[in-house]
């Protein structure tokens, strides 16, 4: 934890307990970890809300949640970024390592009378008056947990299952080096409110309508390996293109679950895939195995992420992207 953390933890609590309107934020297009942290704090802080007014969102236009993520339980607490109080009495952010990965919404935390930043990125910035922000947790939904801990409010299963996917998501189902066992003991706390491991695995992992076929399989088709890459440790890509999302009928996140596919390549200790976006933007998503910090090579380029998943976002020719992260990766 960064700064004086147990200074930090108390001054967050009473801020939280004194504040007549808290309003919640994670950052743009959010995956399990951002999304089910937030809205787990949330449904806690509704739960016991009294007179005080509990509202999220995310800066995502248009505003919808992601498909993969509507099984997530507090979304009637969310309210479009329009509607969002320009100056909230207390904000808390969640996954957000910089205060422009908020989107719209980094201009309501500037102004807020006070912003608790929750986040385990080692790249986060600090912009918060109150900054939760542990690079050790394997997750956010780590520190959201103790938030409500020490907020006093017991764990019921609508909690838990937001709290229980951004485990899941950020560990990649208990894979990633941050599994570590007090990983297991919150997992098994979470569980023990009565939620279903299964259903929440299978809602993130294990649907996709039929159409998504068709896109993995273009997207296959143009996968290229550079075994001489990074040092010789491999590099092996591919692109989803708008053209591959329209033919079949998906918006871009449906584009996430390539890279799972592209990384477990053996020969490859690099992974990447350039997602083109509505606007023509390239959204690029990168892994790696072991021996290469990814997260830095993503933040070099505009982005940031962990040391073994990070992304960042590039206009012009996708083979200019890979050429750029192809120079990093000979540096490091």
């Amino acid at each position: 934890m960064t700064g004086d953390a147990n200074t930090d933890w108390t001054s967050a609590v009473k801020t939280v307990d004194d504040a007549s309107q808290v309003c919640l934020a994670c950052h743009i297009r959010p995956d399990g970890d951002a999304l089910g942290s937030m809205l787990a704090m949330a449904v806690a802080l509704a739960s016991r809300a009294g007179d005080r007014a509990v509202v999220a969102s995310f800066g995502d236009s248009p505003f919808e949640v992601p498909r993969i993520l509507r099984f997530l339980p507090g979304q009637s607490l969310l309210c479009r970024p329009a509607e969002y109080p320009v100056r909230p009495e207390v904000m808390i952010s969640f996954d957000a390592a910089s205060i422009d990965r908020l989107g719209p919404l980094a201009g309501p935390a500037a102004a807020a009378g006070a912003l608790i930043v929750l986040d385990h990125h080692a790249s986060n910035t600090g912009f918060g008056t109150i900054n939760l922000v542990d690079p050790a947790a394997a997750a956010t939904a780590v520190l959201a947990t103790e938030l409500i801990d020490r907020l006093g409010i017991p764990l019921s299963q609508d909690i838990a299952v937001g709290l229980y996917a951004g485990l899941v998501t950020d560990t990649g189902s208990f894979k990633y080096a941050a599994t570590t066992p007090q990983v297991h003991e919150l997992a098994a706390r979470l569980l023990a409110t009565g939620i279903d491991p299964g259903v929440v695995a299978r809602e993130l992992y294990d649907r996709a309508p039929f159409s998504y076929l068709h896109l993995l399989s273009a997207s296959l088709r143009r996968a290229c390996l550079e075994p001489g890459a990074a040092g010789g440790l491999g590099l092996v890509w591919t692109t989803v293109t708008r053209a591959d999302r329209a033919a079949a009928g998906l918006p871009l996140e449906s584009a996430e679950p390539v890279i799972d596919v592209i990384r477990k390549c053996d020969e490859a200790e690099v992974a990447a895939v350039l997602k083109e976006d509505d606007a023509g933007t390239w959204q690029v998503s990168a892994r790696s195995k072991a021996a290469v910090d990814v997260g830095e090579l993503c933040a070099a380029l505009g982005g940031g992420g962990h040391a073994r998943a990070a992304g960042f976002s590039f206009t012009g020719h996708p083979g200019e992207a890979v050429a750029a992260l192809r120079r990093l990766l000979d540096r490091q």
